[in-house]
């Protein structure tokens, strides 16, 4: 339904602020004017999944520990769940991966930066007393790596941005933006490609020669030229496969239907490959594979 992606700077607050925020949605959703879908509002942290501050002291053990988090967001989004995803999450390119992830699923995002400044940070740090105190030389590296969020770039936005002062998050303006937000299509790129029967390139092949032939037969046997015309195709099933097709005034030549028969083929072989044909459908079946040469022919017939 929602994702919520937070970012800051490490020992910024992001977690007392995640728990701040999941309260106030948990009563927004109790609240008896609440008429909408049942939800429920999960946290996601570097905690829940027991990554170590040490995995962020090189790149080699940092890449996994986001690969892991990457993927328990990606098993715990959904239409019935409002996911804070409590990290640091400060890389532009990671968040943006998050992004196209909730919206192939369709949910509304927002993010919450946690604005606090370098030596509160850096202070912050050195007070914590629970184990999960970064070294001083990987916090150093984590903040000038930093790249802060910004409202003018599509993965980012909406953006609220929470000061180390602030007493409270602003947690109407994000409940409207997770409930009432715009819910932005999939990508093109992130969506499931349908794919072509096994048997396709055989029907394709199949259907086009019979239609050829069954053209030159209903020449033969018409004196006159040109006009709406019924072929009749040999189909897998029991009964015959009957199109019509309306042919141009003139005997059409063998070599010009084999011909466009090559074109036909080709085109619908690449589609095959790339595994998607005009607007997205893939109909691939005995009497579409007619329908469609047949509407093929009579565009590329010349008068």
């Amino acid at each position: 339904m929602a994702l919520i992606t937070f970012s800051g700077y490490p020992c910024s607050g992001k977690s007392c602020r995640a728990q701040q925020l999941k309260s106030h949605l948990e009563d927004f959703l109790q609240n008896p004017s609440y008429a909408g879908p049942k939800l429920k509002v999960q946290i996601l942290s570097d905690d829940t999944l027991n990554i170590e501050r040490s995995a962020y002291d090189s790149s080699r053990s940092e890449k996994p520990a986001r690969g892991a988090l990457f993927t328990a967001a990606q098993r715990q989004m959904g239409q019935d769940t409002i996911l804070i995803v409590d990290s640091l999450n400060y890389i532009k390119g990671f968040r943006y991966q998050m992004y196209c992830a909730g919206r192939e699923l369709k949910l509304r995002m927002c993010t919450v930066y946690v604005l606090t400044p370098a030596e509160m940070c850096k202070r912050w740090n050195e007070e914590r007393t629970d184990g999960r105190k970064y070294a001083p030389e990987t916090l150093d590296n984590l903040i000038m790596r930093y790249e802060e969020p910004s409202s003018m770039v599509r993965w980012d936005s909406p953006l609220f941005t929470v000061a180390w002062e602030d007493a409270d998050v602003p947690a109407h303006d994000i409940w409207k933006a997770v409930t009432e937000g715009i819910v932005k299509p999939p990508n093109v790129g992130t969506q499931s490609v349908p794919k072509a029967p096994t048997d396709a390139l055989r029907v394709l092949e199949s259907i086009a020669t019979q239609t050829v032939s069954a053209i030159m037969s209903a020449q033969s046997l018409a004196p006159s030229l040109g006009g709406p015309a019924t072929l009749s195709l040999p189909s897998s099933s029991s009964s015959t496969l009957t199109v019509r097709i309306n042919l141009p005034p003139r005997n059409v030549t063998l070599s010009e239907l084999q011909r466009l028969k090559r074109q036909f083929v080709a085109v619908h072989k690449k589609a095959m490959v790339i595994g998607t044909t005009e607007k997205g459908q893939v109909e691939f079946g005995e009497r579409d594979v007619a329908e469609k040469f047949v509407q093929y022919l009579e565009e590329n017939f010349k008068p």
